[in-house]
């Protein structure tokens, strides 16, 4: 037996909303015959584009092979036969967007942030736990495969006593003037919801979090390093959000945690996103898919001598874990455990409330850059 869900997905024309939530996600999980529920039982997703450009979204639809667009956002949450609101939208649009949504009674799956400030995605929690709606917000990260590794680590107790965290994140960014930029312009405009501090703190705190604990305090150093930038029509603007982060976490069991965003570096690293954890018995070093190990018994014993050109090859000490299980994409992944959460109830920790919480974190850095201190992270409830 075949269950079709609508889907209202809005603000799907953008890269991230495109590619991994249309193509990789939803038309890959139609492309598979859906979602299976129970033996014999299958969830199929039924999607309709929807945003404020009427050539992109046709185009788009023709691309995918779908019917279904539309720019008249009310009149599809007003239509019974879309039960779930996703957004992948501008930053500052989605709160009045979701807040709709939720008042239509439709189930919110979202991007995040949620929100630009703690107050408003904390609003839209408790909005959508009064209407008695489900709701998610994309954590990606935990879904990848290097970081799926990592927690299988962790899990085993490879560490011993974990004792700190080493995370960067980035590359270089195109000022758009004689190379196009591959992110959008309102990325650089605080007044549009941008800065890399409100998008990857969020990240950061669903990645310490699930991974290696709860965070206790925070201290962040924000930056706008490129002033001025140009836009998709070729134009100069002011960049007056920041594009650079030096964020360090103090975790509740005493872990600490450094991680640099930023999108004006360049890539010396294996993959764009590393993180390094190390413990009394062995490190590792964890990318988008690969991940590395060094044990406490294969460790080399490193002498400091500026004096003697170093001839170790230190990065031959590592080795690589092997997959030992099918990946499939993450975004696809969390698609799923959402739906699943939807049609039968399954349990799912991802909800407005941890996007909230995201929102929190983000805002207790800029906090932090501003007043230029450590920050604390109290408690977030509903």
């Amino acid at each position: 037996m075949t269950q079709t869900i609508g889907i209202i997905m809005n603000g799907v024309t953008g890269r991230m909303g495109t590619n991994q939530h249309l193509l990789r996600s939803i038309m890959a999980i139609r492309n598979q015959g859906g979602v299976q529920l129970a033996p014999g039982k299958v969830l199929f997703p039924e999607p309709i584009l929807v945003g404020r450009n009427e050539a992109k979204l046709r185009d788009l639809a023709a691309r995918v092979g779908l019917e279904k667009w539309s720019t008249d956002l009310d009149a599809c949450l007003a239509d019974p036969q879309y039960r779930i609101y996703f957004d992948a939208g501008m930053t500052n649009l989605r709160p009045g967007n979701v807040r709709e949504a939720i008042a239509a009674g439709k189930h919110i799956y979202t991007e995040k942030p949620t929100a630009t400030s703690t107050e408003e995605a904390l609003e839209l929690a408790q909005l959508a736990k009064a209407a008695g709606v489900k709701t998610g917000v994309v954590q990606d990260k935990l879904f990848l495969p290097g970081l799926l590794k990592l927690k299988r680590l962790i899990d085993g107790g490879f560490f011993g006593r974990i004792l700190s965290v080493r995370g960067e994140f980035g590359y270089w960014v195109f000022e758009g003037d004689w190379q196009a930029a591959q992110r959008p312009s309102w990325n650089y405009r605080a007044e549009d919801g941008g800065g890399i501090i409100l998008d990857m703190v969020c990240h950061w705190r669903y990645v310490l979090s699930n991974l290696l604990g709860d965070i206790k305090s925070v201290s962040c150093t924000g930056a706008t390093h490129i002033p001025e930038r140009w836009d998709e029509n070729g134009k100069p603007y002011t960049a007056t959000a920041d594009d650079a982060a030096y964020a360090t976490f103090e975790l509740e069991n005493g872990v600490m945690a450094q991680i640099n965003s930023s999108w004006c570096v360049r890539v010396n690293r294996d993959e764009l996103v590393e993180f390094q954890i190390d413990g009394t018995e062995g490190s590792a070093v964890a990318g988008l898919h690969c991940c590395k190990i060094q044990h406490r018994g294969n460790t080399p014993k490193p002498v400091w001598n500026p004096d003697e050109k170093v001839d170790n090859n230190f990065a031959a000490g590592w080795q690589e874990i092997p997959d030992n299980a099918i990946f499939d994409n993450g975004f696809k992944t969390q698609w799923e455990m959402f739906l699943r959460h939807v049609a039968v109830d399954e349990p799912y920790k991802f909800d407005l409330l941890e996007g909230a919480k995201g929102v929190q974190l983000a805002e207790l850095a800029l906090q932090s850059w501003h007043e230029r201190r450590w920050v604390d992270v109290p408690e977030l409830a509903i």
